[in-house]
């Protein structure tokens, strides 16, 4: 079984160059997990957040390989988890 997982990923910088940031978060994807996409969230004053979607094994710790790459990613502030689901 699966688990389809949407992850909030705020950078540090309202002038983040997003694609560069998409690149590096598709390069820090963990072994067993797949990205399925990317969407742009305004939030406020110019900043956006970057969600990406992303699929990973129904098992103990779920998302959190995936949170730890990519909170690694340079220009990243902060992850939150905001939607998790089977499928």
């Amino acid at each position: 079984m699966y688990v389809a997982a949407t992850i909030k990923i705020m950078p540090k910088d309202p002038n983040i160059d997003f694609e560069k940031l998409k690149a590096d978060i598709r390069a820090a994807v963990p072994e067993g997990a797949r990205l399925q996409g990317f969407a742009e969230e305004p939030i406020a004053f110019g900043l956006k957040a970057l969600i990406a979607a992303i699929i990973v094994k129904d098992e103990e710790g779920g998302t959190e390989r995936a949170e730890e790459s990519f909170a690694k990613v340079h220009g990243v502030e902060s992850i939150q988890v905001i939607e998790f689901s089977r499928i």
